[in-house]
This record gives C-alpha cells, structure tokens and sequence, in this order.
C-alpha cells in the first residue's frame, strides 16, 4: 500500500511539474482567442524593468537600428517619424485632404488608414481636435474650426481611421478594428487652440468652466469613439504646463473620462518642464510620468531617459504601480491593434498609396470645403460660375502653379517646401487647362505688370494667391498679411479686368483692403494634391456649398474675436458661404 502510495505521489508530482512546464511553456499573451487583459496580464508578468521602460520610451527613427531596438529593448512599434508618412496621412498634422462634414471625414479617415498601413505604419498622430481660438497661431490650420460643436462632429475621423466600435466596448477602451486601420490619437490635450495671441506652445488663459465647455468637449468624444492615444500639448493651463499637469492628465482624462488607451508626450515635451530646457532632467521625468504621461517621446537622447527612469524606479522615487500602469495601457492598444499578430508592414497595401479613388475623395474634399464670400460687384451680376469658352483668359498669381503651396506645411516634409518637385498631383493651373474649352487660350503669368494685363484682352482673370509654407511656431503670425508679390498681383490684375481671386492659406488673412477690387473671392484653404477639385467649382461642374468654420476678420487689432464674443464685428462671420448652382453648358 506504501509502495502504490509513494508511486501515485510521484506521478502526481510529475504531473504538476509538467503542468507546471506546460504553462511556462504556454505563453498566454500569444494566443488572440485569450482576453485581452489575460494577455496583458501575462506579458507584464514576464517583462523586466528594463522591458517596461522600453516600451515607454519612443525614439526617432533615424536613430533607430536593430542593435538600439534590441540593446534598449526600445519596441520597433515605437520609433517617431519626424514629418508625415505619406502625402495624404492626416497626421495633420496637416491635411492633404480638405475637411467640411462628418460623413466625408470618416471616409477620409479610412483612406488615410490604408495609405498608413502601405507604409508599414500601424499608428497616425491624428486628428488634431485643438478648437483655435486665435488665426494668428501657427497651427491654425490643424484645426478643424473656432466652434467645439464643428470639432466634436469631425471626431467621426476617428472610426474611419481606427474603425467603428464594437456596442458591448468598455466606456474609454481603445479599439483599432483590423489590418486595414490604425490606431490614433486625440491631440493636442488640452486647450493649444487658445494661447495667448496665438503665440504656439505658449499659456492658455482660461477658466476650468471654460476649458470644459470649450476645448475639452472634443476629447470626451474622441475617448467615447474609443481612440487609442491622446498627446499632451506644450502649452500650458493658466500657467501650469500641460506635461505636469496630473490633475487635467491623471485626473480628468484617464479618471473622469476613464480613458484606457495610452497618454503620450509630445516630441521632448518634458524637456520643458524647466526653464531653461533640460536644466534638471531627473525633475522632468519625474514629474511628467507622475502627471500620468504612459510613453515618452525622446528622440535621440533616449538612454539618458531610460538611466534616469530607472534610477527613479529602483530609488522608489516612481512607484512600480505606475510603471505597470504605462505598460498595461500600452500593451492594450498594441493588442487591440493586432501587433503581436501582424507586427510587420503588409505589401498588399503597396497599391493604395496615392490610387485613384483616393485622388478622387480627396477632390470630392476639395470642392466641398471651397467658400465663396464674393460673387460679382453686385447680386445681381454673378461672376461664377466661369464659362470654360472663353477667347482667352488669364491665370496669375504664385499659387496657382505650385503643389507645395497648395499643401502646405506637414506634408513630405515639416515646414512644407514651395514648387512642383515634391509630390505628384494637380495644380490649379493645370486644373483650369483641363476644364476650359479646348478653344480657350490660358495664359499664365505669376506676377504680370499692369500693362500686360491692360493690353492682353483677356475676357476674365482667376489671380491664385496665399501663405507660404510653414509648421507649428514658424507659422505664428501677428500681421497675418499675404507676401508680396500677392498683393500687388490682386492690385494690377483685378483693377484691368474682371477677375475671381482663389486664397490660398491655412487661415484667414488680412484681405479687407483689397476685396472691394475683387469681383470674386474663394477661399480654397490648403487644397492638397487635388487642384481640379477647385476648377470643378469655379466652372460650374459642381455649385459651391462651403460655410466658414472660423470668423473672418477685418483687421488683426480685433482679434481674438470669435462667434459670440461681444466685439464680434467680423468682414465675414462664421458659417458664411455664398452657394451656387451647378452649369451644364452646351
């Protein structure tokens, strides 16, 4: 009986150490048909300190390599790319595509998904929700309107990018809904759009009533929509840098808005955290994980983060709790999004990269997005539509044959570069050349003296001018004037012959002065790649539809001045678009 004993005891004890190999054997987080917090439980449970740390640590790639990504166990889903992945990645961060509905956003957002994924990228910086409250910010053109309620409504880019939510999805989980999506991100939190004079990265002077009804109703749709990240922005609240802020960061956001994604800095955003930059480095680490900042962007000086993370860590200056925090939130948006599955770039999305359909949404975008706020020195004498039989017309002006002024900053390159060599698309001129009638002679000269203009019979002028290019604090301006020879081109051209201006910009400009010379006036924002979207308008193939999401002013000495301000006294107000009706000529 002993014997039988001792035998069972034995195989029973073999039994529970192959039970036990097995599941060391059995790696949880592996298996997709495991729950998602199983996985993350398990992974976290096999992960070292220095693993953790990694995953909190992004770097840009052009200091990434796999002897870096291996030695700092930093995860290649982590590497930065400085300036934007494909022309029409919304990482807007600038939009190659124009904006105007919710409908339209969504569809944009899927395509830029695709276009992402054929890059190999499975995470976009986008959308921008900032509700810009002054022109004179660089970013302006990163946001979609002066009203929350226009902000709030184009959060719907968020399902097209990451997909549609799942109805039994926790309140504030992260949610990417396939291969053909990506994860995003809500930014800038909160209140960027309403610094002070605009000045980017600069204080948001505003009080906790209206930093709720203003600039935070965006980010309670966006984590309602189930968005996978949220950056925090430089700027600071009433004085207090957003990067520090535990209250707005820890508080509100992951508590009160139970956000479950991860909460991401911006490029060495707690490098601000002391003035002057970088000063105590161990405080900016300190303080900025502790606001509850889960993954930090540090481009190129990342060891000494990741020596200084663990210092405060091991010295239990940073509690364990807080790190896991990070990692768990992490390791979410990466199971969401399937890396563990497909963590490397998919070939078959090569095709997608600037294809057709796509060109045509983004000039569906275009047109829409147009607004007329001219039509024709009196009601009763429209000038647009334009006939396309004309004898001869002129174009002039430096937009109208220049892709990367058409669009602008955040696109191939951060600040934008000026000509044709860039990217591939449509420029207005070659957009007007393909719509008129083949009997109508174009001619184009950019900046033409008044003479040529007086002597050159045209039957009618479209004069394109704008901004330049720029990106965030280059694009910070307190003039908000167009450069010349703009100005003198609308001057000589409009005052020898009837003419549509076409403004080219990021924002309202100052234009008062001269609009009385116009017998047209389109605003065509940044129009992308996709300039016939604007022939399409200006010729009748499609009427124009477009209303001002932001207060056109008269003269910067008003501003900040936005819809329902007591000094609202605007030359065009918000929601303001003149319509007209598509032409079908013989």
């Amino acid at each position: 009986m002993a014997r039988i004993s001792i035998h069972v005891c034995w195989i029973l004890a073999m039994c529970l150490c192959w039970a036990a190999t097995a599941e060391t054997w059995y790696e949880k987080y592996k298996d997709p048909k495991q729950h998602i917090n199983v996985r993350i439980k398990d992974l976290i449970g096999r992960m070292t300190l220095e693993e953790k740390i990694g995953q909190m640590t992004q770097i840009e790639r052009t200091v990434a390599s796999a002897e870096v990504i291996k030695k700092e166990r930093v995860e290649w889903g982590r590497k930065r790319s400085c300036g934007k992945c494909v022309g029409g990645d919304m990482d807007r961060d600038g939009k190659q595509f124009p904006e105007r509905d919710p409908e339209l956003v969504k569809r944009i957002g899927a395509a830029t998904a695709l276009e992402v994924r054929a890059t190999g990228v499975q995470y976009t910086f986008a959308p921008c929700i900032a509700v810009c409250r002054d022109p004179r910010w660089g970013r302006c053109y990163e946001s979609y309107s002066e009203d929350h309620k226009i902000v709030q409504a184009m959060t719907e880019i968020i399902p097209g990018l990451q997909g549609e939510i799942p109805s039994n999805l926790t309140k504030g989980a992260p949610f990417v809904g396939g291969k053909k999506k990506v994860a995003a991100c809500a930014k800038h939190y909160v209140g960027d759009g309403g610094t002070t004079d605009g000045i980017n990265e600069n204080n948001t002077e505003i009080s906790w009533k209206g930093l709720l009804s203003i600039h935070m109703p965006a980010y309670a749709n966006a984590v309602a929509k189930g968005v996978s990240t949220v950056m925090i922005s430089f700027s600071s609240w009433n004085g207090v840098k957003m990067h520090s802020n535990r209250k707005l960061i820890t508080g509100y956001l992951k508590n009160t808005l139970r956000f479950n994604g991860f909460v991401i800095s911006d490029w060495q955003g707690i490098d601000q955290l002391t003035n002057p930059r970088d000063a105590n480095y161990t405080y900016s680490v300190l303080t900025g994980i502790g606001a509850g900042i889960d993954m930090i962007m540090v481009p190129y000086n990342y060891t000494q983060f990741i020596d200084v993370l663990t210092s405060l860590v091991k010295k239990e200056f940073i509690p364990m709790t807080r790190i896991d925090d990070a990692v768990k939130r992490i390791l979410r948006v990466k199971f969401t999004a399937g890396l563990f599955e497909s963590p490397n770039g998919d070939y078959s999305f090569v095709n997608y990269l600037g294809c057709q359909e796509h060109r045509e949404l983004a000039r569906e975008a275009v047109r829409k997005s147009l607004v007329l706020l001219k039509n024709g020195k009196s009601a009763e004498k429209p000038l647009l539509p334009l006939p396309k039989k004309a004898s001869k017309i002129l174009v002039a002006g430096t937009h109208a044959d220049n892709l990367g002024y058409q669009c602008g900053g955040w696109t191939i390159t951060w600040q934008g570069l000026s000509g044709n060599n860039q990217t591939v698309g449509t420029t207005v001129l070659t957009a007007i050349k393909n719509t008129v009638d083949s009997t109508t002679e174009v001619v184009y000269n950019e900046d033409p003296d008044p003479s040529f203009v007086e002597s050159g019979k045209f039957s009618y002028a479209i004069v394109v001018v704008g901004e330049h290019t720029y990106a965030e604090t280059a694009g910070d301006s307190f003039n908000l004037t167009i450069p010349e020879p703009g100005p003198s081109v609308i001057t000589n051209v409009c005052g020898a012959v009837e003419c549509v201006v076409v403004l080219i910009t990021g924002r309202p400009v100052v234009i008062q002065q001269y609009v009385g010379a116009m017998d047209a006036l389109v605003a065509a924002w940044l129009p992308g790649t996709e300039g016939q979207g604007v022939a399409d308008v200006l010729f009748g193939d499609y009427g124009f539809t477009g209303k001002l999401s932001r207060t056109w002013f008269k003269t910067v000495d008003q501003l900040p001045m936005n819809v329902g301000d007591p000094h609202y006294d605007p030359l065009f107000p918000f929601g303001f678009g003149l319509t007209t009706k598509p032409t079908k000529e013989p």
